[in-house]
């Protein structure tokens, strides 16, 4: 069983990125902040198969521990999705300081340093998969984002010159980049904004199934020549 680190598991895309793999026969181990009801039950629907790590991806030098506590204690790890982000909308010139290097720690600093440890065992035996989550905004400017777009495009940029680092070793790096979704993530939005939003799309806001979809295509042997690029899933909203 191919094991998949995959963070951000608590909710959302993290959670059904979980489901996805389990189902496709991966063994998962989750990495989040707190403790998760959702998570947890998903343990206890697939025994064996799962583990739970708490970790902040904003205390990067806990990062080496986390790695080498995961390593030891459940085996080889295949692959590596990097899932775990925040966003803190709002205009530059009023940001705080503190939320802004809180978004670029937790969307870059945390995923290039995991990736540091987690890649080691990935070169040495000669296999692996990392999948980063990016998002549209890296390539599209959105008003009051301009950091968190900022976080996104450093992880593809980081992610396309690691596949140059990775490949000779049958490493692959990629990324998917997910629209607006069918989720949380547009509960709050008035019906104005989200009807903007879904005019922008001429296949519907996709949902985080349908982006799990894309990450167990990178994962697969089908893309074992696959690397170096983003895969995006909008619904056609950038096109």
């Amino acid at each position: 069983m191919k094991k998949i680190v995959v963070t951000g598991v608590s909710r959302g895309l993290g959670l059904a990125l979980s489901k996805a793999l389990l189902e496709a026969g991966y063994g998962v181990i989750g990495l989040g902040r707190g403790d998760s009801p959702a998570f947890t039950a998903l343990e206890a629907a697939h025994p064996g198969q799962t583990a739970y790590v708490q970790a902040d991806m904003t205390e990067l030098q806990a990062l080496s521990d986390i790695a080498r506590h995961i390593s030891k204690a459940y085996g080889p790890i295949y692959g590596l999705v990097n899932n775990a982000g925040i966003g803190a909308a709002g205009v530059l010139a009023t940001m705080h300081q503190a939320d802004m290097e809180k978004v670029i720690a937790t969307n870059l600093l945390g995923p290039m340093t995991l990736t540091k440890y987690l890649m080691r065992s990935m070169l040495a035996r000669k296999e692996g998969r990392i999948v980063n989550i990016s998002s549209i905004s890296a390539q599209s400017g959105f008003h009051a984002m301009s950091v968190y777009a900022a976080s996104k495009a450093g992880l593809e940029g980081f992610s396309r010159a690691l596949s140059r680092e990775a490949g000779k070793y049958g490493v692959t790096v990629n990324c998917v980049a997910p629209g607006f979704l069918e989720t949380e993530m547009t509960e709050g939005f008035g019906d104005d904004q989200l009807a903007s939003i879904r005019r922008r799309a001429p296949l519907g806001l996709p949902t985080s199934e349908q982006v799990a979809g894309a990450v167990l295509y990178l994962l697969s042997d089908a893309a074992a020549r696959v690397t170096g690029t983003v895969m995006t899933v909008d619904g056609g909203s950038t096109a």
